[in-house]
């Protein structure tokens, strides 16, 4: 086995290796870039190494610098995570050649799977079914264009060397190719080095649904299960979740033993993935074609990893170290159900921008329970794990990936998964920047997804017009009235205790008008009784005005809710929504109507700058007429092109920026009119 193994990525992929590899009893080494001198990962590994500044260009993707990292601390082996040099056939064939174990699939396998071209030419040559399409290199747009009217629209074009979403576009029509061509080669460069396209038909009600492979070096191949990954925005996966709700027991079979059939065919060995696309609109499951095989371990790995009760960061470290798999086939189960959570630093109520910045304040939700002041009196929830490499006080920089945090759940049955991502997401605290906590709590209480009538299109489909928080039932906003009574009265009764500002004698309202979403309740309490309406509601909570998380029982139901005060009432979060609540004096209530609206200003003539980012390209000039829902510039944030279109149409008076540089957010690019 080996004494010491370097882990050649960063963030909450590297703190997973190193806590499997110290459990295993093996020394670990980080490398870190300028941004990540004081990340998680590199105060959890023994040793670490300064690799180069923020930029992965000039740091994580610079292989013979972390080789030379290796030879510094005597790495006997490198585990490369996900992302950078993980599918790179050159860094792994430059460890052997220096004697160094690659925690991976052999540099054949690599170079077969990992080219998205090749490898559908290979699969296609086995005999496993492939999505119609364009194997090969396509010129330039012109020729982009006719191959996309040869195959027939939708059609998906992607970067060949691409992956996690990068490199990605759909098109419906012939001017979204033209559109989109150049994108995906520039992303498909500036991600992965290569600018190369293919193009494929796209699978109308598609279901992704990928097959976790597992080889030792023995010859041995396993599957472990699937995993369906559907819920996808910009074909970047948010959820993920073992079994899938679609897949039968053979189906199940039949792909797993196509993907091992496969994965012996590239004499592959280490963990891998799989990936096929279903067609939904098939009744019998069987309409299945291959995509892809990712030859690393997956972001979403840990879903697996529930149900199956197999470490696969400990398994790809036993197999590159000539161990044989200690388990069959028939040795692989199912037990109960989990789903992953991926929490990014996006802004769901403004189009999912990129959101960079200081984590003000960040507290995970607690697995398991705690009642003995362990975890500083936060609640916890069994069956909850979170991947994350990320600490309060650090930065989300724009030189990585926007994800802050894997959350992930276990529950016997899909439903039971889900309400623990519920009440997980509910104590989950970021401050700081924008985050999607709120719309994936939305997506677990979607009755669509309840129902697991899932596609890749789910999200575009269920928000047409973008997300705006999950729908409050009556029952919940009448226990959040409940609660904004009981946290007014505790404000004012403190407000009157210090320093006796207010008099002993002058008692908190007992009666208070609270609204609610526009709905107005009538809240009374009376000793412990507290009435919405004239109805009782039995609540039990504990708060001290300052509290960000309050925890209450309501009619018997636990519901946390994240508190902010404000001078008239308060900001309460749960479920998926945040919802400014007034609460006034009944008295004082009357007198709202007579207040003074304040009016925002019109900003539809400006181009604003909604992230920071790079100006990839700017599309018009001065004087020149545009129209409405035109592209004017393209933005890059966290390693992602994003078209700012014109909201009206219109003539450009002033452009106050330049192809090349770097805005801040709410920068004005240009201005019409």
């Amino acid at each position: 086995m080996f004494k010491k193994i370097l882990i050649a990525n960063r963030g909450e992929i590297a703190c997973r290796v190193i806590k499997t590899a110290r459990r295993m009893g093996i020394a670990t080494v980080a490398v870190y870039s300028d941004a990540d001198a004081r990340a998680p990962f590199v105060r959890m590994a023994d040793e670490a190494v300064h690799i180069g500044p923020a930029p992965a260009a000039q740091s994580y993707l610079i292989a013979d610098t972390i080789i030379a990292a290796c030879k510094a601390t005597g790495a006997d082996a490198v585990h490369p995570g996900y992302g950078f040099l993980s599918e790179r056939t050159s860094f792994a064939q430059a460890l052997a050649d220096e004697g160094i174990a690659f925690v991976g699939p052999p540099v054949n396998a690599i170079a077969a799977m990992g080219d998205k071209i090749e490898s559908k030419k290979l699969a296609k040559a086995a005999g496993v079914n492939v999505v119609p399409g364009f194997v090969g290199e396509i010129d330039n747009t012109e020729h982009a264009v006719r191959i996309s009217a040869e195959i027939g629209y939708p059609v998906m074009m992607k970067a060949s060397a691409g992956g996690g979403g990068k490199g990605m576009r759909l098109a419906y029509t012939e001017q979204d190719v033209r559109e989109g061509f150049e994108a995906v080669k520039r992303e498909g460069l500036n991600s992965f080095g290569d600018d190369r396209v293919f193009i494929e038909k796209f699978i109308l009600n598609p279901r992704h649904i990928e097959i976790q492979i597992l080889g030792d070096q023995h010859g041995n191949i396993v599957y472990l299960n699937e995993r369906e990954c559907s819920i996808q925005r910009r074909h970047q996966k948010v959820v993920e979740e073992a079994p899938s709700p679609f897949v039968t027991p053979k189906m199940r079979r039949a792909m797993g033993e196509q993907c091992v059939a496969l994965s012996r065919a590239v004499g592959y060995y280490s963990a891998g993935t799989v990936e096929l696309i279903v067609s939904g609109a098939d009744p019998t499951g069987e309409s299945f074609y291959f995509l892809e095989m990712n030859t690393r371990l997956q972001v979403e790995h840990p879903v697996t990893e529930a149900i199956t009760g197999i470490d696969l960061v400990e398994q790809m470290i036993r197999v590159a170290a000539g161990e044989k798999l200690a388990f069959a086939q028939d040795d692989i189960g199912i037990d109960g159900w989990a789903i992953e959570n991926r929490v990014y630093a996006e802004d769901p109520y403004r189009g999912f921008l990129p959101s960079t910045g200081r984590l003000v304040r960040y507290q995970p939700p607690v697995p398991g329970w705690q009642d003995d002041g362990a975890a500083n009196g936060r609640r916890g929830i069994d069956g909850v794990r979170v991947d994350d490499g990320v600490f309060e006080g650090g930065e989300v920089s724009m030189f990585y990936d926007p994800m802050i945090a894997k959350l992930i759940t276990w529950g016997e049955t899909r439903d039971e998964a889900a309400d623990k991502q519920v009440a997980a997401l509910d104590a989950f605290e970021i401050e700081g920047l924008g985050h999607n906590i709120d719309f994936v709590s939305a997506i677990m209480q979607h009755p669509r997804f309840r129902s697991g009538a899932l596609t890749t299109g789910f999200i575009a489909e269920e928000y047409p017009d973008g997300f705006h928080g999950a729908p409050a039932s009556d029952d919940l906003r009448r226990s959040l009235a409940a609660m904004a009574g009981f946290l007014a009265t505790a404000r004012a009764d403190r407000a009157r205790r210090v320093d006796g500002q207010l008099g002993d004698r002058l008692d908190p309202p007992a009666a208070w008008s609270v609204l609610i979403d526009g709905e107005r309740f009538a809240v009374e309490l009376q000793a412990d009784l507290v009435t919405v309406d004239g109805t009782a509601i039995g609540i039990d909570m504990e708060y001290t005005p300052g509290d960000r998380l309050v925890h209450a029982d309501i009619d018997g139901d636990a519901l946390t809710v994240k508190v902010d005060a404000l001078r008239t009432g308060f900001h309460l979060t749960t479920r998926g929504a945040s919802h400014r609540v007034d609460v006034l004096p009944q008295r004082v209530a009357p007198l709202v109507a007579h207040m003074i609206e304040k009016i925002p200003p019109d900003l539809s003539k400006f181009l604003i700058c909604p992230m920071p980012g790079l100006l990839v390209a700017l599309h018009v000039g001065p004087g020149d007429s545009v129209e409405a829902g035109q592209p004017l510039a393209v933005v890059e944030a966290m390693k992602m092109e994003n078209i700012l279109r014109a909201e009206k149409s219109g003539t450009v008076k002033l452009v106050n920026a330049s192809a090349g540089d770097s805005l801040a957010v709410d920068a004005i690019i240009l201005e019409m009119e």
